[in-house]
């Protein structure tokens, strides 16, 4: 697929990117979101006189992300995706949930057409400011020939959305890939690529998905010296549906944890066990061990497992009669 021809359409959602701060010194102090989407692409020269439309979908601090904005994110991508006249969509967005958003959309949107995001660690006001380069490559990316799936550009590194992680707090170049490495680099305004563009079949909820307000409730509980837990049980109280435990190490739980989450599983509350590390995952499976998240990390888990919870749900049929549960609908 030729994606240099046609539209970009750039789709703000806030964040640091769209920051603005008193004094250009500042770095931390500043408000997020501040910024519409055409107002970034305006201070980027190289972007002017391109086929680029601009839309903003929220102003948010992305540590603020919530399943509505990324419904109506998922829905607006799509839209602009299936349109012939559009070549690839870029979505601007903070640092802190990016990694969250970027699995959410590799799992439930379908993308023949890159879908790229970006963000950036220091606000538009600085005197360094990341974002308009992080962007540029952003849309560099999403018109070079062929692109396709879930991507995240920052720092000079093309990550897949299926890998996507933040590891550091304040660092320009606070993002990776993983084990798996990033899938390109953009080095002065050109693509260079390591390995195939992410493709990998959608989850079977991602037809399924509807109201936000009905996605299934999943919560982590992160295992720690001295854990408690009381505090699982509180988490189930409190209305989860699911539970995902960041693990130590290769996904250890703590003992007082490891019976209330077998508490949970009697009571039919789901609990996947993730690794809190920033790389390995979980490996290995050990006879009577909790179900284990593989190599998703505890926020990757806690979509996967809402998304499984979703498609579990029972569906009802238009004509069926009300609380009459329909035979189960997949995706085609």
């Amino acid at each position: 697929m030729q994606s240099s021809a046609g539209a970009v359409v750039i789709l703000g959602t806030g964040g640091t990117i769209a920051g603005t701060a008193a004094r250009p010194d500042d770095l931390v102090g500043y408000t997020s979101g501040a910024l519409g989407a055409d107002t970034l692409i305006a201070a980027i020269p190289a972007l002017q006189g391109q086929a680029i439309e601009a839309e903003t979908l929220a102003r948010l601090d992305s540590s603020d992300m919530d399943h509505a904005t990324w419904a109506a994110l998922r829905e607006r991508a799509a839209f602009h995706l299936a349109r012939a006249e559009v070549a690839a969509v870029v979505v601007t967005h903070g640092t802190d949930t990016l990694e969250e958003t970027a699995y959410f959309l590799h799992r439930t949107l379908a993308a023949p057409k890159p879908l790229v995001l970006t963000a950036a660690m220091r606000p538009a006001t600085a005197l360094s400011a990341d974002g308009p380069q992080n962007l540029l490559d952003a849309v560099t990316v999403a018109r070079e020939p062929g692109t396709r799936g879930v991507l995240a550009v920052l720092a000079g590194r093309v990550h897949a959305g299926a890998d996507l992680r933040k590891l550091h707090g304040w660092r320009v170049d606070a993002f990776g890939s993983g084990d798996a490495g990033p899938v390109a680099v953009v080095e002065d305004g050109r693509l260079r690529r390591f390995r195939d563009w992410p493709d990998a079949p959608l989850h079977a909820a991602a037809a399924l998905l509807g109201d936000a307000a009905g996605w299934p409730v999943v919560d982590i509980v992160t295992s720690h010296a001295g854990a408690r837990g009381r505090t699982l049980d509180a988490v189930v109280a409190a209305g989860a549906q699911g539970v995902v435990i960041a693990g130590t190490g290769n996904g250890s739980v703590h003992r007082e944890l490891e019976q209330a989450a077998r508490r949970a599983i009697a009571a039919g509350v789901p609990v996947r066990r993730a690794s809190r590390c920033l790389l390995g995952g979980v490996v290995g499976a050990p006879a009577g061990a909790l179900p284990s998240a593989g190599v998703l990390t505890p926020p990757q888990a806690r979509v996967e497992l809402m998304l499984d919870l979703l498609d579990a749900q029972p569906r009802v049929s238009p004509g069926a009669a009300p609380g009459q549960p329909a035979p189960p609908v997949r995706p085609a």
